[in-house]
């Protein structure tokens, strides 16, 4: 059969490359900051846009979507040419897909700092950037499908099966997940409220990690192991399983992000289960990676691009394994809320997400300049730096994370918390905290490293922009061989698999998402829950523009610990209002859901002014502006109708006279704070989030006392 000949795009393979290390500098730069701000908290240098609880999203967008979807990018864009022995269908939708990536992280990161954000976790950006999010993937998505259309390899190889169920399930969960009511051009309501939204938001969440940090990255590790050390992936069957099971089963998992709040048991027991039976495929995975070097670790202890990869795939099983315990509801009580979540998702993000694409950078730069890797032993070093940076920054958060706990559930022989105050943990942790800090300088000094190689490599190199290759053209006559199973039919047709992948992946969330907006005796209501005030809806805004939620949770778990110290457990139908929902996932202080009417309205400004003068030792920072920066109330009317058209219920017209009831409340509080000698200036933020803060938790006192009566 005649050979054609064409030319693989290395152009677009390069600038996702350099785009991948620059946000991963920047990525880690941030997220090193935030990890000292929790040491010194003066590092958040009194400044709104430096604050933790502002720039920490900005750390999780960067490395996720900045760095690792960059990296995805390159590596996708390299392997998928390379398989399908075909050039990327159309090369201005290649530069169409790169260019509309950077502009969108660089909004995300501009908005996020400037607080425009949605507040649900690892979804923050806001409406017109998810959007544009939607246009790029479907850009992405239209390029990869073109370019297998057009191939000149009748099968589709295990790494794009990958592709393909990533592409079609990160469109899904992103539009599902991102349905939200514009206020403004910068500011949104999610559609879904309370439990719901919890619900919505960790199928989301959960499974961001599975199909955007997972299943991309599975399909490299298929193509880029084998490549680098010249051997057949290990075993055909066990990738077959491995891929239809990873992908039904993943969706189902998200409630265990939810276990022991008020989301509905049944909810919560699914995703357990799943979440068990998630270590099977994901094992199959890592052993059919391990198991491919067979034979080859003599390679490996010479190499250290195969050493990236190794301790990469490692992290893998270590994190596909603990992730399940993690579910076990005897073991998530433990975790929850602590830093050990954070240890478990670091040796996810940095081990497994940053190491492989540490190794498949110094495996492409030296092939598309075609020239070696300027220095081994610097990628050794850099190999050493990142591996010990892991073992510093992930050891000391499940220490902190087991001392949390077991400082939060400790009593006394009488029966009392033996640590009331919760900022005696957080004083504890300090040392820790410090040790994860050097854990991630020795990271981050490991990718300088890596970027001078890299920089020296390019100098010594010739890049190859197009490079030359050639194929027979793929026959439209074919005929099956003896014996060949339905999975090999599946491997021809694309479009099949697409649907097939969607829907697997549809199933779960339908069954666990639906039940719970259609039958509402799984959010039984609470006669005294009523909307939010406007001055309230304001402060609550607040509270989600400076981040807090990343610090606080809202969320009271049926324990003898948590209610002695917080009060009574959260009830589901106490969050029928709230868009989006706040329960948070990690304290680094306390839960704030019963904070109303705790303390007296000075006691908060002053808390916001200057965290030491009410709580000697906290690591909170300062948030003065709030109390010079002028409410803006010109947006009450566009808010209050936005919340009336996604079912709150304020009454029809009542967005006319918002603003007076606003300014009623206002002067209420600020005859408190006269009481107390704070001469505090009218309409300004601080107003708004004392009545927020001093919301919370009320209207369940309110059902009780009305029950009393």
């Amino acid at each position: 059969m005649e050979t054609e000949k064409f030319s693989y795009d290395n152009k677009i393979v390069k600038m996702f490359a350099y785009a991948t290390i620059l946000w991963g500098i920047v990525g880690m730069t941030v997220g090193l900051l935030i990890a000292l701000q929790l040491v010194f908290p003066v590092l958040n240098f009194n400044f709104a846009y430096t604050t933790f609880g502002r720039i920490r999203p900005l750390h999780t967008n960067a490395v996720i979507f900045a760095f690792v979807g960059n990296g995805i990018f390159m590596g996708v864009y390299y392997s998928l040419q390379r398989l399908l022995k075909a050039r990327m269908w159309n090369d201005t939708l290649s530069k169409i897909n790169f260019w509309g990536w950077q502009l969108i992280i660089v909004a995300a990161a501009l908005t996020l700092v400037l607080g425009f954000t949605t507040g649900k976790e690892y979804a923050e950006l806001e409406w017109p950037i998810d959007i544009a999010i939607a246009l790029i993937w479907v850009v992405f998505g239209l390029n990869m499908f073109m370019t297998i259309i057009k191939r000149r390899e009748r099968h589709l190889y295990v790494a794009i099966w990958f592709y393909i169920a990533t592409f079609v399930t990160v469109a899904v969960l992103h539009i599902v997940n991102s349905f939200e009511i514009p206020v403004s051009l910068f500011k949104s309501y999610s559609f879904y409220a309370g439990v719901q939204d919890a619900l919505v938001q960790w199928w989301y969440g959960h499974n961001a990690v599975a199909f955007f940090l997972t299943t991309p990255y599975l399909g490299l590790m298929y193509y880029f192991i084998p490549k680098i050390a010249n051997r057949p992936v290990y075993s055909y069957r066990l990738s077959i399983v491995h891929f239809w099971a990873l992908i039904f089963l993943y969706i189902w998992a998200g409630p265990h992000h939810l276990l022991y709040t008020a989301l509905p048991d049944w909810a919560q027991s699914l995703g357990t289960v799943f979440s068990i039976m998630l270590i099977a495929p994901s094992w199959g995975g890592m052993i059919n990676g391990l198991l491919t070097l067979r034979g080859a670790w003599d390679r490996v202890r010479e190499n250290p691009v195969l050493k990236f990869m190794v301790v990469a795939i490692t992290c893998y099983g270590m994190s596909t394994f603990e992730g399940p315990m993690l579910s076990l509801k005897s073991v998530n009580a433990i975790s929850h809320f602590t830093d050990w979540t954070i240890a478990h998702v670091h040796i996810g993000a940095l081990g497994w997400n940053g190491l492989l694409t540490f190794g498949i950078i110094y495996f492409l730069i030296p092939k598309m300049f075609n020239t070696k890797l300027y220095s081994e032993k610097l990628a050794n070093t850099h190999f050493w730096l990142a591996t010990l940076g892991i073992i510093f920054y992930a050891l000391p958060m499940y220490w902190a994370g087991l001392t949390q706990f077991g400082m939060w559930r400790q009593f006394t022989p009488e029966g009392f918390l033996a640590y009331p105050n919760f900022l005696e943990t957080v004083t504890q942790l300090k040392p820790l905290y410090a040790l994860r800090s050097f854990g991630g300088l020795l990271y981050l000094s490991g990718v300088f490293v890596m970027l001078y190689n890299v920089v020296k490599t390019v100098k010594a190199g010739n890049f190859v922009d197009n490079e030359a290759a050639e194929a027979p053209a793929l026959s439209k006559d074919y005929t099956a061989h003896a014996g060949e199973g339905w999975h090999r039919w599946i491997e021809r047709r694309p479009i099949q698999m697409l649907l097939f992948s969607l829907v697997l992946v549809s199933i779960g969330g339908l069954i666990e998402i639906v039940p719970t907006f259609l039958i509402k005796s799984n959010i039984p209501s609470i006669a005294s829950v009523k909307p939010y005030t406007p001055l309230e809806l304001q402060g609550r805004d607040i509270y989600i523009r400076e981040g807090c939620n990343n610090c606080h949770s809202q969320m009271i778990r049926p324990f003898r610990f948590e209610t002695e110290r917080y009060g009574e457990y959260s009830k589901a139908g106490e969050f029928v209002y709230d868009h989006p929902f706040l329960w948070g996932s990690k304290r680094t202080g306390p839960d704030l859901h019963r904070e109303g009417l705790k303390y007296p309205d000075s006691w908060h400004y002053n808390h916001m002014l200057d965290p030491e003068s009410m709580s000697a030792g906290t690591i909170m920072p300062a948030y003065s502006w709030l109390h010079t920066s002028e409410l803006d109330t010109s947006n009450t009317a566009a808010k209050i109708n936005a919340m009336r058209t996604i079912g709150v219920p304020y009454p029809e017209g009542y967005d006319k006279i918002a603003n007076a009831d606003l300014v009623y409340q206002e002067q209420q509080i600020v005859k408190n704070l006269e009481k107390d000698k704070i001469q505090a200036l009218p309409n300004t933020e601080i107003i708004a989030l004392i009545a927020y803060l001093q919301r919370l938790g009320t209207d369940i006192k309110a059902d009780k006392a009305q029950a009393q009566k």
